[in-house]
């Protein structure tokens, strides 16, 4: 039994690093406007956001370094971050505003320990909705990172669902908020814990789509 535990670590160290590999060569070779993630066990390649997807996240990173200032922290975009050879890119982060010390031994990107929120605004499209819903949300778990929002315009008239508590053993988060556009979503903890996602970042309730 513990030598089939030991052979089954080993195969995943080794796919582990097959997989960076492959993801160093691919993210050095894409066309301008578009990402390469490693999310749970797959190099993910997706292209930069439309105009409403881009208007939401840099409403939100403005948002965020006004109420950050002073504190040491900053949010961050277009940055890897990485996690035992798992590297995501999302769409809004925050970390230390001065994050030198944690950037990677290769300097490909910052250490996931550092990161106190994640945020994604999901996409359209039959790949990106459940990366961003299900695969990036036990990914993240998984890593611990402390909080993970999501603004989804895709989910009814538009939500934000705020995670928290995170169970790496699991990879789940233990709690969860969502709210409908158009009610403030409240950060729990952390350097930007009171702050609200609201319509200044989301807009008003969007007509559904399928």
């Amino acid at each position: 039994m513990t030598a089939l535990a030991h052979d089954d670590a080993t195969a995943r160290s080794d796919l582990d690093e097959a997989l960076w590999l492959a993801w160093q060569a691919a993210a050095e070779r894409l066309p301008e406007g578009f990402r390469a993630e490693i999310v749970e066990g797959f190099i993910e390649v997706s292209p930069t956001g439309h105009y409403s997807h881009g208007r939401t996240a840099n409403r939100l990173r403005r948002a965020l370094d006004a109420y950050l200032h002073g504190s040491g922290y900053a949010a961050h975009q277009d940055i890897n971050i990485v996690h035992r050879r798992k590297v995501w890119v999302p769409d809004v982060f925050i970390a230390p505003e001065d994050a030198e010390e944690h950037v990677t031994e290769d300097g490909l990107g910052i250490d996931a320990s550092c990161v106190r929120l994640i945020v994604e605004v999901v996409s359209p499209g039959r790949d990106s909705v459940p990366r961003d819903r299900v695969r990036k949300r036990r990914a993240y778990a998984r890593a611990g990172v402390p909080v993970y929002v999501l603004i989804d315009d895709y989910d009814d008239h538009g939500t934000v669902t705020v995670l928290s508590a995170p169970d790496p053993e699991k990879a789940v988060y233990d709690d969860e908020v969502r709210v409908p556009y158009g009610t403030g979503a409240v950060v729990p903890e952390g350097p930007a814990r009171g702050f609200v996602v609201g319509e200044d970042v989301t807009g008003a309730s969007r007509v559904h789509r399928v």
